[in-house]
């Protein structure tokens, strides 16, 4: 293959593995029955004016499979994580302590479940989509190449190849997933 080809294909698998990172991140936000101090992973704290992850200003750890435990390293940042974490509208209702912020994580529901899986799959779904989209327009950079149509053919071939494992790989984390958001 010609150095025009390979970057085409190198680069197609880098978008395409970009939505695979993606989709990792949405899904581990997704809670399941226990609690991980991912689920709090997209809470943004303000933190004297600018908005700071919440891994960054406190520890996070979840001492039993249904708490919560968020230890700020700072004790006047307190208010400021309990407000963040509402303003996150994660469904969680923060106790403040005076030292340290507990979250109390209920049991899901058959229908809460259920929601959780749909989720996932719209997740899944879009990671699927941006696959998609680089092999499109990986293709569209190989029908611009100058070589022969029997290569392009080969090429167009690759990256097909390339998106198929990468969307039988996003099936088997939704998979995963939805095994793990139905377990009671």
């Amino acid at each position: 293959m010609n150095e025009e080809v390979e970057f085409i294909l190198d680069s197609a698998k880098e978008a395409m593995s970009n939505a695979i990172a993606h989709l990792e991140k949405e899904l581990r936000s997704i809670r399941a029955g226990k609690a991980t101090p991912a689920m709090l992973a997209n809470v943004m704290v303000d933190y004297y004016g600018s908005q700071t992850p919440l891994s960054q200003v406190a520890n996070v750890s979840t001492p039993d499979a249904r708490t919560i435990s968020i230890q700020p390293w700072e004790k006047n940042m307190l208010q400021e994580i309990e407000k963040a974490i509402q303003l996150a509208n994660l469904g969680f209702n923060p106790m403040n302590n005076g030292d340290v912020i507990m979250i109390n994580v209920p049991p899901l529901t058959e229908e809460r479940r259920i929601g959780l899986a749909k989720q996932a799959k719209a997740e899944a779904e879009h990671a699927k989509v941006g696959v998609r989209n680089a092999r499109k327009d990986a293709n569209n950079d190989i029908k611009k190449t100058d070589i022969s149509d029997d290569m392009k053919k080969i090429a167009e071939a690759d990256v097909q190849k390339l998106t198929d494992t990468y969307v039988k790989e996003i099936d088997e984390k939704l998979s995963v997933k939805e095994v793990e958001i139905m377990k009671v």
